[in-house]
């Protein structure tokens, strides 16, 4: 399931109260999409990290009074309101620690402890198959949950990092280079790999402009060597680009690249520029690029700025490309 139909089906399932555990590769963002959702549906989030637990903890400690043992629940556990009781790496906690989860996912409570009825618990954790530190989740606990498999989609991430306001350097070579938002390997054991999380991490690398002489030491360290090569390959070429604001001022007699990886990039800086003034240039401009480039030029334009349809360019080029649009 992509990262939006993860988001619907556990709305679904919260207001349900039904306990989830989403399963996904290392660094797809499986964390990041269940605080967005308690956060959209405005509730609390309690993060606990169950691989970090003793069996003990989740019960907590006696105490006696009146000549009885009671048990005082641990702090972090909560005890009024609404939200989502998130147990982080599940399937990472040793056995004893997954088999104290059983009463708290299925009951609700654990000793003398009573989840609220406005909380829901939500896991997640990596797959068996990825090599993570994992360990075999017992039949009886998983069948206390929904399971949903978390896949990355391209679209989906680059509609989020725009909003988040990443580099547009960033955003260019996932478009040229899709297969490289997530390339795990578990029979590689390597250390650093493309993920949507170390690509935000170097989004984050750039913005802070690092020194160039660190810059591919950086990126290594973050994406792999691999990726960072041709990452940092495309950034050479990128910030060589024609300057795309005398491409919108002469867009009849600016050069149009020949190379993919520039059309991709000079695209990906034109409609960014969208807007009411820049409209009519960027769509006579996509008229000139190759058919494909062209419709990814005015379908990121129009996200930008949806006037753009109402251009007389655009209805020249609309029926000048049908073929391709229809």
């Amino acid at each position: 399931m992509n990262p939006k139909q993860i988001k619907s089906s556990l709305k679904t399932l919260i207001s349900l109260k039904q306990p989830v555990f989403i399963w996904g590769a290392p660094g797809v963002g499986k964390s990041q999409v269940i605080a967005q959702v308690a956060e959209e549906m405005k509730r609390q989030l309690t993060d606990v990290r169950a691989v970090l637990l003793d069996p003990v903890d989740l019960r907590g400690l006696p105490s006696v009074k009146n000549n009885v043992a009671h048990w005082s629940p641990p702090s972090f556990l909560p005890t009024e309101g609404e939200g989502v009781l998130f147990l982080d790496e599940l399937n990472a906690a040793p056995p004893l620690v997954q088999a104290a989860c059983y009463q708290l996912v299925l009951d609700r409570k654990v000793g003398e402890y009573s989840l609220p009825d406005g909380w829901t618990v939500v896991a997640a954790g990596n797959r068996e198959t990825d090599r993570a530190v994992t360990h075999r989740m017992p039949s009886a606990l998983a069948n206390r949950f929904v399971h949903l498999d978390f896949s990355v989609d391209v679209d989906i991430w680059l509609e989020w990092a725009e909003g988040q306001g990443f580099s547009e350097e960033v955003l260019s070579f996932i478009r040229f280079r899709p297969n490289l938002l997530h390339n795990f390997d578990p029979k590689q054991n390597e250390k650093a790999f493309p993920s949507p999380r170390s690509w935000e991490f170097a989004a984050r690398i750039l913005a802070a402009a690092p020194a160039p002489e660190v810059e591919l030491s950086l990126l290594k360290g973050t994406v792999g060597p691999g990726a960072a090569a041709e990452f940092e390959g495309f950034v050479r070429m990128f910030r060589q680009l024609p300057d795309p604001d005398v491409v919108i001022d002469q867009p009849r007699m600016a050069d149009v690249p020949e190379e993919p990886a520039t059309l991709y990039a000079l695209c990906e800086a034109l409609a960014k520029r969208a807007g009411e003034e820049t409209a009519e240039s960027i769509v006579t401009y996509a008229s000139r690029l190759p058919s494909e480039f062209g419709v990814l030029l005015v379908r990121d334009a129009a996200k930008k700025h949806r006037g753009i349809v109402e251009t007389p360019a655009f209805s020249n080029w609309a029926t000048a490309n049908s073929d391709v649009l229809f």
